[in-house]
């Protein structure tokens, strides 16, 4: 049976000389996996170029249940990133969200909370202008939240810890390494909680965004099965020092 469904393309795997088969997280059925032929082919109806990492589309798709790979009948950008192909810092971050976004949600259910704070993020991250050098930290504190491990934000004044396995402030030293002390986590929990529209008013040097960053990617470790390593971490950090 066909279905309308809008979608968000994660990971494109070569299949054979013409075809691929994609991972897209859509609004209707969650992951699901998508056969497309002739991709390569110079007058394909869904080019390669259709189906790169986090772009967003509007697709008609046969469904079965218990089918690993479904098939798509109609696939179109919707909308068309007009900045992120073209501009080195927004398509470093996609890239770099993308494999946290692959790594962290499993949905083969619908999840349409998930699903809109994605879209709506990759929205507004096309749009903005100049880039915002933040929105990859704010972006992946406040998926936390679609993901079941929000950071706790009620702290009181002789809090001097956050402690990252237990995602909550505490008076004491945790006896572990995973905490941010009182002023780190102060900026963690603002980047989680400030809209897009604010966090480049959250004046962070790029030492500080590195180890902000690399302290939401233990987080992530913590709290996400089998999230291993990032590849695109390092590029991502060259890119925006």
């Amino acid at each position: 049976m066909l279905h309308k469904t809008r979608g968000i393309i994660l990971k494109t795997t070569l299949y054979s000389e013409s075809s691929v088969v994609v991972q897209i997280f859509t609004e209707k059925f969650g992951i699901q996996s998508y056969m497309i032929n002739g991709v390569k082919k110079p007058r394909a109806k869904i080019s390669m170029n259709m189906l790169q990492p986090l772009h967003l589309v509007d697709m008609v798709a046969y469904h079965k249940h218990n089918t690993g790979i479904q098939r798509v009948s109609e696939l179109r950008p919707a909308p068309v990133y007009s900045t992120i192909p073209y501009n080195i810092v927004k398509s470093t971050v996609t890239q770099f969200l993308n494999e946290v976004l692959y790594k962290s949600i499993r949905q083969q259910t619908t999840d349409e909370h998930l699903f809109d704070f994605i879209f709506s993020a990759m929205c507004w991250f096309d749009e903005c202008s100049p880039e915002n050098v933040n929105f990859h930290l704010a972006f992946l504190l406040k998926l936390s939240r679609f993901l079941g491990f929000a950071p706790s934000t009620i702290t009181k004044n002789d809090d001097n810890y956050f402690d990252l396995q237990e995602g909550e402030f505490k008076s004491r030293t945790p006896a572990h390494p995973n905490f941010l002390n009182r002023e780190d986590a102060l900026l963690f929990i603002s980047l989680f909680t400030s809209p897009f529209e604010k966090i480049n008013e959250i004046k962070i040097d790029n030492k500080t965004r590195r180890f902000i960053l690399d302290k939401i990617l233990v987080y992530y470790t913590l709290h996400t099965a089998s999230f291993g390593d990032i590849r695109s971490h390092q590029v991502l950090e060259e890119v925006l020092s």
